[in-house]
């Protein structure tokens, strides 16, 4: 199967161009990513490990698809605080959740990823296998940015130990890793950032500023059938395809059109979206009543 969606969903600039502004009552925006798309990257457990309490809740808003899965970023002190070294209770929270998602069945992948910094050389190698060691029954999935990790051998070793290899749009400068169709693992995983080359590395830029990116129709084809390529190999079980490009609801809009170019059928989004992005998204999808939708899969208050 797969499955389309954006990082994230928890973005004010989103309000009043994928959500109501302002929001009714009892609208979850959550429930409506889930009622929208088949799967979403978590964003929040990067920055700390997922709480029991929060895997529960959201098993419980997505419980109405059950097509929905969880995709969730590594805590970064697995992969961007490296100057010392993590503790088995770092380990233990980061699990916590992480199991709870999969032991629902409801966890598509772990990516971990790494920064362009992040270079192939023995040390960082052996940083990889730690990690991979330390979540030993997660599905993990591997992003790099340097193309330095470019080589036969690499891949090789993904396919020996079952590690999904992540394929990724990004600004190409000097060593960046090129987009590709790769299939090393049973889950398949494709990640679009953008490619706003003037912030991608400037050192003051926002998150916001950094994936403030809308891809064209032109753009997008080439990854649609990286997608079927993907999907088409035979150890590929499940692909998943994230648009990281969040700012304004830029990544909803692609995530739909990418859909839409690999299903071949027209999708539902929007109306606020559509009205944001009538040339991109226009020819791709009709108009749908989101809040409606949330609402009706909404669980009411106790």
């Amino acid at each position: 199967m797969i499955r389309f969606g954006p990082a994230g969903w928890t973005y004010r600039d989103w309000e009043g161009v994928v959500y109501p502004k302002p929001k009714p009552r009892g609208f979850d925006p959550l429930v409506a990513m889930a009622a929208l798309f088949d799967t979403i990257e978590l964003n929040t457990s990067f920055y700390a490990p997922i709480t029991p309490r929060n895997a529960h809740l959201w098993l419980e808003r997505t419980e109405f698809n059950p097509n929905f899965r969880f995709t969730a970023k590594l805590w970064k002190r697995f992969t961007h605080e490296r100057s010392e070294p993590w503790t088995a209770e770092d380990v233990r929270w980061a699990r916590v959740g992480l199991s709870l998602l999969r032991d629902a069945g409801r966890l598509g992948a772990v990516l971990v990823q790494f920064p362009w910094s992040f270079r192939n050389e023995p040390k960082n190698r052996d940083h990889v296998d730690a990690i991979v060691s330390a979540f030993e029954g997660l599905p993990l999935v591997l992003e790099v940015r340097h193309a330095s990790w470019n080589e036969p051998s690499y891949y090789a070793e993904l396919v020996e130990r079952g590690l999904g290899f992540v394929n990724i749009d990004q600004p190409l400068f000097k060593n960046s890793i090129a987009p590709s169709a790769r299939a090393t693992a049973a889950v398949g995983y494709v990640r679009v950032h953008g490619r706003n080359y003037k912030e991608w590395f400037r050192q003051k830029s926002s998150p916001i500023d950094r994936y403030d990116y809308l891809y064209s129709a032109r753009e997008l084809e080439p990854w649609a059938e990286r997608t079927k390529e993907v999907a088409a190999h035979a150890r590929v079980e499940d692909v998943y395809v994230i648009t990281n490009n969040h700012a304004r609801g830029k990544g909803v809009a692609n995530a739909l059109m990418l859909k839409a170019m690999v299903t071949g059928q027209r999708v539902e989004a929007p109306e606020t979206l559509l009205r944001e992005y009538p040339e991109a998204l226009g020819p791709y999808a009709r108009p749908m009543d989101l809040t409606a939708s949330a609402l009706e899969h909404t669980a009411p208050a106790p």
